[in-house]
């Protein structure tokens, strides 16, 4: 058996659900690429009653998709054991053999059924949600022996159909399960897994490039250092990883090139857009259709809607945080280089240099629960954002994160990736000084501010530092 990295909440809860003796409709939902099919697979594969994964849209041309589905269908259940016999004809008929198969075994024994990649098998006017919902409502959901298990990239069908299904199958899921990028202490297993040797400073840009999804990060090799690796997954022309970009949204959205679209925009302002600045600078039209695809993007998680700290909920922005699609808009479709050895020729790079700063403070907000371990404020109850300054004169102070914490203490977090040691100089300290000043004048809290610097190393004690009451390092971020 493959290992399994991190993922313990998840085998817990798959075990809890087994034993249940009772009939479970589980949905495991999450980002392409983030090892749902694996972890579903190395857990279960000895008890697999059935398992059946549908084809890939995009490998199939565009006629007949719904036989060619139901044909392959065909083709696990005569794995599987059923009778031989012809093609069925529609999903009922299809649900009906799956049925027939599953009564052919011990009732007495746990029957787990694994459809992977359910929502590629819903072609148009196939019938098959409905055909669904008869196999579960008719049958299944009778059977105290039935774990039925479902999983897909589509994060918005999955949600629509399934999770939040207003039809047959409303209320019919009974555990739902939505799979998260690794951790950077999840990633550090995984490299120790493969044997591969980075120090904690490269796992982490390694982390602010790929994100933590299994797929990605399993293509790196150990003979190689970071830049090579980087170089030889992304920048060569038949890279592993080369166009994963467009095949990751022609993958997962029908209308691939409005969320590209939105997604690109996204990436050119750290601070995101308005709903209405993203209507205006894609085109796409202001309504429902808009407000879905926004949606879809969220809860796939390549987006955060979010506030400023202290506005109204009105003025919600949206931005992007995905880093792998982050690095690619920023390094890829914006500069466009044919060099093959882009990363390693620009180490030392203004660009790069300038990115990794950016790209350290979304590794920050992605381990918010890791620095607040790491300030002692773990079981503290919090809200966490960025703040700006709304003076029009002379200003225009901004605090990368604030934690305001239930104990009426907020901490002003600055976030600094450096290669060394950091060392507030005298400019820095005016820059630190003015930073709390027009925060305390414009937001007029009661709350006590507490300076925290999150950063590589450490920092160097001297006499322009001592404004920073806490220091979160590195190694705080890799803890579990």
């Amino acid at each position: 058996m493959a290992k399994i990295i991190g993922r313990e909440s998840e085998l817990a809860e798959f075990q809890r659900i087994y034993d249940s003796g009772k009939a479970e409709f589980v949905v495991v939902y999450g980002r392409r690429r983030v090892g749902k099919t694996f972890l579903i697979r190395e857990h279960f594969k000895q008890k697999f009653a059935f398992y059946h994964t549908a084809l890939s849209p995009i490998e199939l041309e565009g006629k007949n998709l719904c036989n060619k589905q139901l044909l392959s269908f065909h083709s696990s259940l005569m794995r599987y054991g059923a009778e031989s016999g012809s093609q069925p004809q529609d999903w009922f008929e299809a649900f009906d053999r799956l049925i027939s198969l599953l009564e052919q075994q011990k009732e007495e024994k746990r029957q787990v059924i694994f459809i992977d990649e359910m929502p590629w098998m819903d072609t148009p006017r196939s019938g098959f949600t409905t055909a669904l919902e008869h196999f579960w409502n008719g049958w299944a959901a009778g059977k105290e022996n039935i774990m039925l298990i479902v999983c897909g990239s589509s994060t918005s069908w999955i949600t629509d159909n399934l999770i939040n299904n207003h039809g047959g199958l409303y209320g019919r899921t009974t555990r739902e399960i939505k799979l998260q990028p690794f951790s950077l202490y999840e990633c550090e297993q995984f490299y120790e897994s493969k044997n591969i040797s980075l120090s904690r400073q490269s796992q982490a840009e390694v982390y602010m490039i790929l994100g933590g999804i299994p797929y990605y990060i399993d293509c790196m090799e150990k003979e190689l250092s970071l830049a090579q690796n980087i170089d030889k997954i992304l920048f060569r022309k038949n890279g592993k990883l080369a166009n994963e970009f467009d095949r990751l949204f022609t993958s997962l959205f029908t209308n691939a090139s409005d969320y590209k679209k939105i997604v690109t925009l996204l990436s050119q302002r750290r601070e995101g857009f308005s709903r209405k600045e993203i209507s205006d600078q894609t085109g796409i039209p202001y309504g429902g259709g808009l407000s879905n695809m926004l949606r879809v993007l969220e809860v796939s998680d390549f987006i955060l809607p979010y506030t400023y700290w202290g506005e109204s909920s009105r003025n919600v922005k949206y931005k992007l945080i995905d880093p792998f699609c982050l690095f690619h808009c920023y390094f890829k479709s914006k500069k466009m280089t044919t060099n093959e050895s882009f990363w390693q020729d620009n180490l030392t790079s203004p660009s790069l240099n300038a990115w990794r700063g950016l790209a350290f403070e979304d590794l920050c907000f992605s381990h918010t629960r890791q620095i607040k371990k790491a300030l002692g404020i773990a079981g503290v109850q919090t809200e966490i954002s960025p703040w700006h300054s709304h003076a029009t004169e002379g200003n225009n102070a901004q605090i990368d994160m604030l934690i305001a914490r239930a104990d009426r203490t907020i901490n002003v977090c600055e976030m600094k990736f450096v290669d060394s040691e950091f060392v507030v100089d005298k400019d820095y300290e005016t820059k630190l000084r003015n930073k709390l000043t027009v925060f305390q004048a414009e937001s007029k809290t009661k709350s006590s501010l507490h300076l925290t610097l999150i950063t590589t190393y450490g920092l160097i004690r001297n006499s322009h530092s001592d404004r920073i009451q806490n220091v979160v390092v590195l190694d705080d971020l890799f803890t579990k």
